[in-house]
């Protein structure tokens, strides 16, 4: 009596018991699918279209040379990106004596705060200049010159606010006046990253960064990203190899001489950085500097490479 009771309840049961486990199995392997369906690769999220917004933005202010009240919209366009990407920005306030006389310079500096976490310290820096040359007989918005690395440095910092992981191991440096009134030399130029370096050097705090990587000149619509030929030999196989896996090799190679620019400082106090930089750029310092000039497509390229490089090879 008790069996063919329990026998008769399972029968009447048996389809809604089945369909509830099948449910559960279901409910099961979604949550198992879940996660490994949301890690993207990082090297994906970039978008050179929305990089290229930035570089719109950045000079639709017009000329921005140091201590304007162009370039003071440009600090508060670049702050308020960061800001909203999660990172928090820091101003590095200084004047130097220049031929022009003294002129105060602000770097931002930017770190990642990510859960409020304040302790670990960045290992790697990514940097950009984000003033424009100072000409007297003609507009120079510095589209690509300026522009383009800054606009790059800010999709790269929206991409990395995503992958907590790696934005708490880098360090955003947007530099001002890299620039020189006249010619470059000892006193004259790269004026942001000579007192960066040089605040890291007297903190002793240099050795906490083991490499970095510069962007300047990255949106050339005929791209040709040109190393400087003492760059770090490590890093720079890594560069290729980067380039390799995307299928982007063809875009990078050497330059046939030395540059001056915003790593060299870096180097000189022996944190290793690369200059990503397409110097092979006919409008340089003209008046034809302009957006028409940079491709959001070149953008893609080589931010893509520079995010496959962060992830796969400089900060694991």
């Amino acid at each position: 009596m008790m069996l063919s009771a329990f026998s008769s309840i399972c029968q009447q049961y048996r389809r809604p018991i089945i369909l509830a486990f099948g449910i559960a199995i279901g409910i099961v392997s979604t949550r198992a699918e879940t996660p490994a369906a949301k890690q993207s690769k990082i090297w994906e999220d970039f978008s050179g279209e929305k990089a290229f917004a930035h570089v719109e933005q950045l000079v639709g202010f017009g000329p921005h040379p140091p201590a304007t009240e162009a370039i003071e919209k440009c600090r508060a366009y670049i702050e308020k990106q960061l800001t909203l990407s999660g990172w928090t920005v820091t101003r590095q306030i200084f004047t130097n004596p220049t031929p022009r006389g003294q002129v105060r310079f602000v770097n931002l500096i930017a770190r990642f705060d990510a859960r409020g976490d304040k302790t670990a310290a960045p290992s790697f820096l990514l940097c950009s200049h984000y003033d424009t040359k100072s000409f007297d007989t003609f507009r120079f918005v510095g589209a690509n010159d300026g522009g383009s690395s800054t606009g790059l440095l800010l999709e790269l910092a929206r991409v990395l606010g995503q992958h907590s992981n790696l934005a708490r191991k880098i360090e955003l440096v947007f530099f001002d006046g890299e620039e020189a009134y006249e010619e470059f030399s000892d006193s004259d130029g790269i004026y942001g990253s000579r007192y960066f370096a040089k605040q890291l050097a007297e903190g002793k705090t240099a050795g906490q960064f083991r490499g970095g990587l510069l962007f300047d000149m990255v949106g050339d619509r005929s791209l040709n990203i040109t190393l400087p030929p003492d760059s770090p030999a490590e890093m720079t196989r890594d560069i290729f190899a980067s380039a390799d896996a995307l299928k982007l090799r063809s875009y990078f190679t050497y330059f046939d001489r030395g540059i001056t620019d915003d790593h060299t400082p870096l180097n000189a106090i022996g944190i290793p950085v690369i200059d990503i930089i397409d110097f092979d750029f006919a409008w340089w310092h003209t008046a034809g500097d302009t957006l028409d000039k940079v491709s959001p497509q070149s953008l893609q390229i080589v931010g893509s490479v520079a995010a496959y490089y962060l992830s796969e090879f400089a900060l694991k």
